[in-house]
C-alpha cells in the first residue's frame, strides 16, 4: 500500500503500527517482557546471539545486546541496583584510554562477558566487563584520504551481534563480520561504488539471520539505499532504493515508479540523496523494519528538483519487509525537504499509555523540531514543538503536512531566511531513551537557527559538498527573519511526554552541545555533557543526583550491564576539542578519549595530568619515557625546533607538548626516535598516513627531517629527566 506523506514537524513521531487493520488497545501486541536474568552459562566472547535472545532481550538485563538495547530502540535497562537512593555511591571501577581521536559515537554492546564498541576510524575493541582487559582490537585501516567524504568527522556509533560474530560498517564503505572471541575477520564486502564518495557511520541492524546497513554521502553526490546480506556469508539478499534513479533506465522497485512524479529536473545527475545512515527498527510482531531517509543532493530543492515535488522518500520514515526489502509504507516529516532536515535520527518502536489505552507506535525526533503523535493510523493526532522552530507554524491535522512559513521558502522566494533550526536541527543522531516507569522520551535538544540564500548559479563540486546554499546573505542585502523571530543558542536534555505532547523538565546545558542518553528501572536518566560531566538525573523531576569529571566531551549514549553480580554502567567519552579549561591527560588520545566503567562503591580515579598518566603506565620507577641520549650539536637542535614549529606544532602541539585539543600524538614518546631510517618513512614518505601522519617530501629535505628529530629527542630528554625528578 503507497500512504501518502503525513507528517513534517515531528519529535516524537508517533506511528501506529496497526495499518491497514486498525488494532483496538486491548489487542495491540506488545513489546513488554518478563523481567528475568537469563541463567545459560555461554563462554566468553561466545556472542552467541540469535532471534529468540534478541526477542527476549528485556529479560535478560544483564545484557546490553544491540546498541538501542533491544529490536525496538528504547535503550531502557530493566536493571534497577542503581537508583535514586544509591547514585551518589557511584564510583569509577575501570578505564581504557583509546588510541583514536575525533568523536567517539559509540554505545558498548555487552554480550557473554565481553564489552565491543566502535571508535573513530572505524575501529572495533572487545573487553572483559569484569577487568576491562583489552581481549582483541582489529583496525581495518582505513585510508586516511577517505575522511574527506565523511561530512561530520571519521564516527562510527557501534557495532551488531549474531551466531557468534561482530558486524561493524567501516567509513570506506565495507561490511565485515568480525569472529567475536578473536576479533579475525570471518567475511567482508564492498557495499557501495568505491568511485563514489559514499560513507558508513552507523550501526548494522541483524533480522532474521540478515545484516542491514546503510550508508552516508547526501552532501556530496550518492544515491541513497539500505542493503540486506546473509549474516553467514555477507552475500546480498535485497537492496531498497530511497530515491528514483534516471527514469530512462527503469525502476528497482514499483514504489519508485509510483512517486517518480513528485521530482522534477534531473536530479540523478547528482545521485539525489536520501541516504539511509542512522536510525533503524525493528518490530517483529507485524515484521516491519523501519528506515530513517535524509536529506536530497543538494539540498536546495531549486537546483535538485526544479518546480517543486515533495520528493519521496527524502525526510521519510519508510516501512520494509525484512526477508524481502518489499516496501509497505511511509511516513514523510518534510516534504520537498530543502534545509538539511533529515528523519535519519533515532527510531524507536515502544507502547504509549493512551487515555483510551494502550499503543503501540514507532516515535522518531527529527530535525524539525516538533511534538506529534497518532494512534490510528501513520498520521499524527497532536503536534506540539518542543524547540522554537520557525520554517511552519504548525501541522495541519487533517492532511498530517507541515503548514510552512512561506518566507522560509528562501529557494522559491529568492530571499535569503534565517530559519530555525539549522542543519543539524533541535536533534541529530544522540540517542533518545524511553522509560517504561515514567513514559516519559529524554531527548537532547540543540536550539539553532542559520541564514539560507538560493544563489543565482549552482555548480556541482565532484569532490566536496553540494548544498547548492549561501549560509549568508550577500553584502547589502537584509536576511528576512522567518516568523519574525530568531531564537537564541541553546542546549539542554528534555523529559518530554508524547501522551500529552508537552515537555514535563529540562535540564540546560552549560557548555552547548547534544548527548545521548539512557534510562533505567532505578528511576534514573543517564547522560553526558560536553562541560566533561557524565550525569544522572531524576527521572521524574530532572534532578541532578550525580555526577563524574571525565576530562572529556561526551556525546555517545551510555549503555548498562552486570558483572560478577553488580551493575555497571558503561560510556565511551570523546569529542571535538577538549571541555573548557580541561587538560590533556591521556598519551595517546588528545580528546582523552576513554572507555569509562561505573559501579556502586568503586574507588577509581583518572589521571590528573599527562605527566601522571605517563607515570602510571611506567610501571616500577614511575618514569615512562625512554628516549635515545642527544647527540646532535645545539645548531642542528636549533634549526630542528624552528623546523618543527613551522611544520609539525598544528598537530603535534608547539615545543613538542601537545595541548588541549591537539589532533596527533606526543612525538617525545614515539619509538621511532632511535631509529632514523624508520623516521624519515613516517615524516618524508608517508608510510604511516593511514594513521593520520602525512609525507612531507615536498616540503622538507633528509636534512631538515633528521633535524626534527634530533629536537624532538632533545625535548624528551627534558621530560625524562622532569619524570626522573618528580619520581625522588
Amino acid at each position: 500500500m503507497r500512504l501518502s506523506s503525513v507528517s513534517a514537524l515531528a519529535i516524537a513521531v508517533a506511528i501506529p503500527l496497526a495499518l491497514s487493520a486498525c488494532q483496538s488497545s486491548d489487542t495491540t501486541p506488545t513489546t513488554e517482557a518478563p523481567v528475568a536474568e537469563a541463567t545459560v552459562e555461554r563462554a566468553l566472547g561466545a556472542a552467541a546471539l540469535d532471534t529468540e535472545r534478541l526477542l527476549a532481550a528485556d529479560s535478560e538485563p544483564a545484557s546490553w545486546l544491540t546498541t538501542g538495547q533491544n529490536y525496538w530502540e528504547e535503550r531502557y535497562s530493566r536493571l534497577d541496583e542503581v537508583n535514586t537512593s544509591n547514585v551518589a555511591n557511584l564510583g569509577l571501577a575501570w578505564s581504557a584510554d583509546i588510541d583514536t581521536e575525533r568523536g567517539q559515537e559509540s554505545t558498548p554492546v555487552v554480550i557473554d562477558g565481553v564489552m565491543y564498541l566502535t571508535t573513530a576510524w572505524s575501529m572495533v575493541k572487545a573487553y572483559d566487563i569484569a577487568t576491562g582487559e583489552e581481549l582483541w582490537a582489529y583496525d581495518p585501516e582505513i585510508d586516511r584520504a577517505k575522511g574527506a567524504d565523511a561530512c561530520c568527522d571519521v564516527v562510527n556509533r557501534g557495532v551488531a551481534a549474531w551466531n557468534g560474530k561482530i558486524y561493524v560498517g567501516l567509513l570506506d564503505g565495507r561490511l565485515v563480520a568480525l569472529d567475536g572471541k578473536t576479533g579475525s575477520v570471518v567475511w567482508e564486502t564492498q557495499t557501495t561504488d568505491t568511485s563514489l564518495p559514499y560513507t558508513i557511520t552507523g550501526v548494522p541492524r541483524i533480522v532474521k539471520g540478515k545484516v542491514v546497513i546503510g550508508n552516508g554521502g547526501a552532501e556530496y553526490r550518492v544515491r541513497g539505499y539500505a542493503t540486506a546480506y546473509d549474516a553467514e556469508t555477507g552475500e546480498q539478499v535485497w537492496r531498497w532504493y530511497s530515491i528514483p534513479g534516471n527514469p530512462a533506465d527503469g525502476f528497482e522497485q514499483p514504489e519508485l515508479e509510483e512517486v517518480v512524479d513528485t521530482w522534477n529536473g534531473e536530479w540523478w545527475e547528482l545521485g539525489g540523496g536520501g541516504t539511509i545512515w542512522d536510525g533503524m527498527a525493528y518490530d517483529p510482531e507485524l515484521d516491519l523494519l523501519y528506515l530513517g531517509v535524509g536529506n536530497g543532493t543538494p539540498w536546495n530543492q531549486k537546483y535538485r528538483s526544479p518546480g517543486g515535488g515533495d520528493n519521496l522518500y527524502l525526510s521519510s520514515i519508510v516501512a520494509v519487509k525484512p526477508d524481502t526489502g518489499e516496501y509497505v509504507w511511509h511516513y514523510q516529516t518534510t516534504p520537498g525537504e530543502t534545509r538539511d532536515y533529515t528523519a535519519t535520527q533515532p527510531i524507536m518502536v515502544t507502547e504509549l499509555d493512551y487515555p483510551e489505552g494502550k499503543r503501540k507506535v514507532v516515535m522518531q525526533a527529527p530535525r524539525t523540531a516538533s511534538s506529534t503523535s497518532s494512534t490510528q493510523r501513520p498520521a499524527n493526532s497532536s503536534a506540539e514543538k518542543f524547540a522554537p522552530l520557525t520554517w511552519a507554524t504548525h501541522v495541519d491535522m487533517e492532511t498530517g503536512r507541515p503548514v510552512e512559513v512561506p518566507e522560509a521558502r528562501y529557494e522559491v522566494t529568492g530571499v535569503p531566511a534565517i530559519v530555525a533550526p539549522a542543519a543539524l536541527g533541535m536533534h541529530n543522531w544522540h540517542p533518545m531513551a524511553f522509560s517504561k516507569d515514567t513514559g516519559y522520551v529524554y531527548l537532547p535538544v540543540t536550539v539553532s537557527s542559520s541564514t539560507y540564500a538560493s544563489p543565482e548559479e549552482f555548480t556541482p563540486n565532484m569532490d566536496g559538498w553540494n548544498t547548492g546554499i549561501g549560509f549568508r546573505a550577500s553584502d547589502g542585502v537584509e536576511p528576512v527573519v522567518a516568523t519574525g523571530v530568531n531564537p537564541e543558542r541553546d542546549s539542554y536534555l528534555l523529559a518530554w511526554d508524547p501522551v500529552a505532547a508537552k515537555e514535563v523538565w529540562r535540564v540546560t546545558n552549560e557548555t552547548y552541545g547534544p548527548s545521548g542518553t539512557l534510562a533505567t528501572a532505578g528511576g534514573l536518566v543517564f547522560s553526558g555533557n560536553h562541560s566533561g560531566e557524565f550525569v544522572a538525573y531524576d527521572a521524574k523531576t530532572g534532578e541532578k543526583l550525580w555526577s563524574a569529571d571525565t576530562q572529556a566531551r561526551i556525546v555517545a549514549a551510555p549503555a548498562t550491564f552486570e558483572a560478577n553480580g553488580a551493575q555497571h554502567v558503561a560510556l565511551l567519552a570523546g569529542a571535538r576539542g577538549l571541555p573548557p579549561e580541561q587538560e590533556r591527560t591521556n598519551p595517546i588520545s588528545a580528546n582523552n578519549s576513554r572507555v569509562l566503567v561505573y559501579r556502586l562503591g568503586a574507588t577509581g580515579t583518572l589521571p590528573a595530568t599527562l605527566e601522571e598518566a605517563s607515570a602510571g603506565a611506567s610501571g616500577s620507577d614511575g618514569v615512562r619515557i625512554n628516549p635515545p641520549l642527544l647527540e646532535a650539536n645545539n645548531e642542528t637542535v636549533a634549526e630542528g625546533e624552528q623546523l618543527y614549529g613551522a611544520n609539525c606544532a598544528i598537530c603535534h602541539g608547539p615545543a613538542s607538548v601537545p595541548a588541549a585539543g591537539a589532533v596527533a600524538p606526543d612525538l617525545r614518546y614515539s619509538g621511532l626516535l632511535v631509529y632514523d631510517r624508520q623516521w624519515d618513512e613516517a615524516v618524508l614518505e608517508g608510510n604511516r598516513a593511514q594513521r593520520g601522519m602525512p609525507g612531507f617530501s615536498a616540503t622538507l629535505s633528509d636534512e631538515q627531517s633528521e633535524a626534527i628529530r634530533h629536537y624532538v629527542i632533545k625535548r624528551a630528554n627534558d621530560e625524562k629527566a622532569a619524570q626522573e625528578a618528580a619520581a625522588n
